[in-house]
């Protein structure tokens, strides 16, 4: 199901109920307003559900976690906020499951593996670098790996996210010798101005906050170069939650 909700596009919902909305969120879209002042998600949602359920007044919709704004796929938002504190304790708790795919130049260390670097992020230059673990105002920053396929110029992984550091992803990827398709920030030397990076959030699984019942989004990349590279059964496989 899907609603109308920027013009000249749709915006896939992946579940809904009294206390929560996932959605498939579209790329180059920003999570919540930023400078650029493009319309952003959290906004456009909110006057969804304003419009959908004829509302009153400011519709509550809260963001419990980010995806950086080139990013598309599964996200929860939380439509009370008893929900968004409960949600917010399992992503600091975390009992958020996070998984991503993502395409990556070259070929990785190993077929499989852990990546673990401390991170320090520059809130001027919106960057973050891997430094020396200790260094003030560096977090740690863990996530686990898996090849699923490759070419002879990329390879596709699957991506769980222990932590959830800004441009977690995108620096580990980087500091492992393999930068994302497309990623401008971090791969510029490999990368041409206008590719569209090659990271998506495939699943986001969680304990609902008021049932207490699994719930898992899940959303494919699209059908696009560089993800067009490996046939659909490839993700359909992976990213199936019995195989995880």
């Amino acid at each position: 199901m899907s609603h109308d909700i920027q013009k000249g596009g749709d915006i896939e919902i992946l579940f809904e109920d009294n206390h929560l909305l996932g959605i498939t969120k579209p790329v180059n879209v920003p999570t919540q307003e930023d400078a650029s002042g493009d319309p952003d998600l959290l906004s456009l949602l909110k006057q969804d559900l304003k419009e959908r359920y004829n509302k009153p007044g400011n519709v509550y919709l809260g963001l419990v976690h980010r995806l950086d704004r080139p990013v598309g796929g599964a996200m929860i938002f939380a439509k009370t906020s008893k929900a968004a504190s409960r949600l917010s304790e399992t992503v600091r708790g975390r009992h958020f499951r996070k998984i991503y795919g993502a395409v990556v130049h070259g070929k990785m260390p190993s077929s499989q593996g852990t990546l673990k670097h401390t991170l320090l992020k520059d809130s001027k230059t919106n960057t973050v670098t891997a430094v020396p673990k200790g260094t003030p105002g560096g977090k740690d920053a863990v996530l686990d790996y898996q090849v699923i396929g490759e070419t002879d110029r990329y390879s596709l992984v699957h991506i769980e996210l222990h932590t959830g550091r800004s441009h977690q992803i995108r620096v580990q990827m980087k500091e492992a010798g393999c930068p994302l398709f497309g990623d401008q920030k971090y791969g510029a030397k490999m990368n041409k101005p206008g590719q569209q990076i090659a990271l998506w959030s495939v699943i986001a699984s969680f304990p609902h906050p008021v049932t207490k019942q699994e719930v898992t989004l899940q959303s494919l990349p699209v059908r696009e170069f560089p993800w067009a590279e490996w046939p659909s059964q490839v993700y359909e496989e992976a990213f199936a939650m019995n195989r995880l």
